[in-house]
């Protein structure tokens, strides 16, 4: 991941191209990520995905319904 300061994402925002996430730094600490919107879109989906994940692991530790119990 590169870094650079908030100074240099103002001078270079129209042309910045993200081959890689960017670390912006506000005043020496990590303050802002940049990505490119392919890579945000990836990530939001991979997390919907683990949430499914997470909630059909919670459901299958709740009680198990019959097929009759739950078309009742």
């Amino acid at each position: 991941m590169k870094t650079e300061t908030v100074t240099y994402l103002k001078e270079n925002a129209n042309s910045l191209e993200l081959q890689e996430d960017l670390l912006v730094t506000k005043k020496g600490k990590p303050a802002y990520v940049v990505q490119s919107y392919s890579d945000y879109e990836f990530q939001q989906e991979t997390l919907a995905f683990l949430k499914l994940i997470k909630l059909s692991e919670k459901s299958l530790s709740d009680e198990v319904l019959s097929l009759d119990d739950a078309f009742e």
